[in-house]
């Protein structure tokens, strides 16, 4: 399924069913009265938030939803019925802005939550309401109210524990293959990844976390470069990042690499860069990523970074990365 992560979209709610004007007709009952019935009211749209969706391709597909009216109001003091409320399921981690206004609207993060994001209109009283000592045969009846209608603008965030920042070819994708199930497009040219790749990791028997590969860092990203910031939202939910550096090309200077990297992340956020964070060279199979790992230890180190190793294809350093951002996220819970 192809994953979409933004959508816009048109909800109307219901109009509200008219009221009747209408007068009691019945053998053996001289001088009936008005008997005409209020309209039901129009139906609310609905939005809520369900873990079995994983995109909002079905957006792109359908952009308008309406729901339905209330019915009118009938003879003898019948009611019209109300209209069924429209129940639109979206991605858990479905952030909800006003198009016009760019204002939030509602930020769906649990699986079950809604939001009613447009009122169904309330129906028209039916002439029995307007009886009175001095009018006694009123033939008035209110219209039914229309219904809110809204432009939204939809925006999934992913809802991960730990998201892996790296520049394009730094092994994330590699990664999250050996630790989790996920199976990304792998490659040796840049933006392999165009999507973000979602994966279980288990530590043990009874723990595991929810890792994220987030595509599309290229310096400049933050300002729209490469993939820009469609994809850097994906991690403002994460507790812990990961980030993956390694050479490129004759460049091991991978202290400068991460400065690039982290300079993107504060110019997004600034408050993201402050998060917990993990910092691993990849690829050391390799042996100018190791000369790099072992040449910049000292210099992270003075940072007050630990600069770990990790190779995904030989599994060296995989499972001691796995066991620390377990700790990172045992010491940082929600």
């Amino acid at each position: 399924m192809k994953f979409i992560d933004e959508a816009e979209i048109e909800v109307a709610a219901g109009d509200g069913g008219e009221g009747k004007v209408s007068f009691r007709r019945e053998a053996h009952v001289p001088f009936g009265g008005p008997d005409g019935g209020d309209g039901g009211r129009g139906g609310d749209v609905v939005l809520r938030a369900d873990a079995q969706v994983g995109t909002l391709l079905e957006f792109r597909f359908r952009p308008r939803w309406n729901a339905p009216r209330g019915e009118p109001g009938g003879r003898t003091d019948c009611n019209g019925k109300g209209g069924e409320a429209l129940d639109v399921k979206v991605p858990v981690g479905t952030v909800v802005f006003d198009a016009e206004t760019g204002g939030v609207l509602a930020d769906l993060s649990d699986d079950g939550q809604t939001v009613v994001i447009a009122k169904g209109g309330r129906g028209g009283l039916g002439n029995m309401n307007f009886a009175t000592p001095w009018d006694q045969a009123p033939r008035k009846a209110q219209p039914g109210e229309k219904g809110e209608k809204r432009s939204l603008r939809l925006e999934l965030k992913l809802l991960a524990d730990v998201g892996i920042l790296g520049f394009p070819n730094a092994g994330k994708s590699t990664f999250i293959a050996a630790v989790s199930r996920a199976k990304p497009k792998i490659a040796d040219y840049p933006f392999t990844t165009l999507v973000p790749n979602l994966g279980v990791v288990r530590v043990d028997d009874d723990r595991s976390f929810l890792m994220a590969d987030i595509p599309g860092l290229i310096p400049g990203a933050a300002s729209g470069a490469g993939l820009g910031v469609r994809f850097l939202k994906h991690v403002e939910r994460t507790r812990v990042l990961l980030h993956l550096i390694t050479v490129q090309d004759d460049d091991i200077d991978i202290l400068a690499r991460w400065d690039a990297l982290m300079n993107e992340v504060r110019l997004f956020d600034p408050a993201m860069a402050e998060r917990a964070q993990i910092v691993a060279v990849s690829q050391i199979d390799l042996p100018d990523a190791r000369a790099a790992w072992e040449l910049y230890k000292p210099q992270f180190a003075e940072r007050g970074i630990e600069l770990r190793g990790v190779s995904a294809v030989t599994g060296e350093g995989v499972r001691e990365i796995v066991f620390a951002l377990d700790a990172v996220l045992r010491a940082n819970p929600k």
